[in-house]
């Protein structure tokens, strides 16, 4: 429907859609994995290993069943390493399942279903996973795994022109953490969706926490240094990834995307990138997370900016701040030649989001500009 849309309406000026037209290049698992990894061999022939090096932070993947041989060779040279196996394009934890030995997989390799032989055309190839490397170590609060949700507002692809919001929250899972345990999902898997289905799940509690709290535990646990430097790689890869399909995104002055990117935490304070969605989830669990998500929608319709009301200038709106305009947009407040890579751009992620106040000050100083300006034009 949306790509029949595209290609046979004709929108006018003020129409905004909620999707660019190939956004699955980001946000299907599969091929999320197939840019960043294309991305990654670009950098490297084109710039060097050293920026190559940077886009370490998605784990070894392969395609199933179209790279199964491949996969193979890897899981021989990693004897007893935990695999986690994803549908490509379901959400909620759906179908996402652990395993340790090649003969739990056998359904996805390659081979019968391409066979010419007659009496076998008809079995049915299965269904397109990806499979990738367990991360192991994850970072654990009270002994239990957690994956972070943060909010993207990419407005343009060219030039790239990329927002953050402050906001976010960390989804816990309801059980301790344990590697002995593979097939237990509430362990394993961080999705709401899966965790509220637990027996011993307290709705009043939820498993989430705040954004800025979790920031908050990282200052109080590791520094503010140690703490500062994760958030900056946290950002570095946000940008990345969008970095990796920029070339092959469909851009369009009418298009803007809100993606949700879920991040990982290692034991050593080290980011990864989980997957992206592209219709992140806006249903409320609890008053908080209401607040959240209302904020968000309201700060992101003041950034789409139907109405032209911005000068096209802001680097703030309510909650979200401007990151990256064809390039890093750098923290005034901090000089570069202060700090080390990977450098601060304007990101607030986790602090503290006094979004009110500021859309006030926007508004005012907006409407304040247009009585200027309209008193200039009487008196020419």
């Amino acid at each position: 429907m949306l790509r029949e849309t595209f290609d046979n309406t004709y929108f006018e000026e003020h129409v905004r859609i909620c999707h660019f037209r190939n956004h699955f290049e980001l946000t299907r698992k599969n091929l999320m994995v197939r840019n960043l990894k294309r991305h990654r061999k670009y950098l490297e022939k084109h710039v060097g290993k050293l920026a190559s090096s940077d886009m370490d932070f998605f784990p070894t993947t392969f395609e199933l069943p179209s790279e199964y041989h491949l996969f193979v060779e890897e899981h021989k040279r990693c004897p007893g390493s935990t695999w986690i196996m994803k549908p490509i394009s379901k959400s909620q934890g759906k179908g996402i399942f652990l395993f340790r030995r090649l003969k739990e997989i056998e359904v996805w390799k390659k081979g019968d279903y391409y066979s010419h032989k007659e009496e076998l055309k008809d079995k049915p190839e299965p269904e397109t996973y990806i499979v990738s490397r367990y991360i192991a170590n994850p970072y654990l609060i009270s002994g239990k795994k957690f994956d972070i949700r943060v909010y993207v507002l990419v407005t343009s692809y060219i030039p790239l022109r990329v927002w953050l919001y402050r906001s976010g929250f960390a989804r816990f899972s309801n059980s301790r953490y344990r590697l002995d345990a593979i097939d237990d999902t509430f362990i394993h898997l961080t999705n709401v969706a899966i965790q509220k289905t637990a027996p011993d799940y307290d709705p009043e509690k939820g498993c989430k926490w705040s954004l800025q709290s979790l920031r908050n535990y990282f200052v109080a646990n590791h520094g503010s240094p140690d703490s500062t430097v994760l958030f900056r790689e946290i950002d570095s890869v946000l940008v990345k990834s969008l970095e990796s399909v920029q070339k092959v995104m469909i851009n369009d002055k009418h298009c803007f995307e809100l993606y949700g990117f879920d991040i990982m935490i290692d034991s050593n304070l080290k980011p990864w990138l989980i997957e992206v969605n592209a219709s992140p989830s806006l249903t409320a669990s609890s008053e908080s997370d209401r607040q959240l998500k209302r904020g968000l929608l309201e700060d992101m319709m003041d950034i789409i900016d139907v109405e032209g009301r911005l000068t096209g200038d802001e680097r703030r709106v309510g909650g979200f701040d401007l990151i990256w305009h064809d390039g890093p947009v750098h923290n005034e407040e901090i000089a570069l030649k202060e700090v080390t890579p990977p450098y601060p751009t304007n990101s607030y992620l986790g602090c503290f989001n006094d979004r009110e106040i500021h859309r006030q000050e926007l508004h005012r100083s907006l409407t304040l500009a247009k009585i200027i300006a309209k008193s200039g034009a009487a008196e020419k």
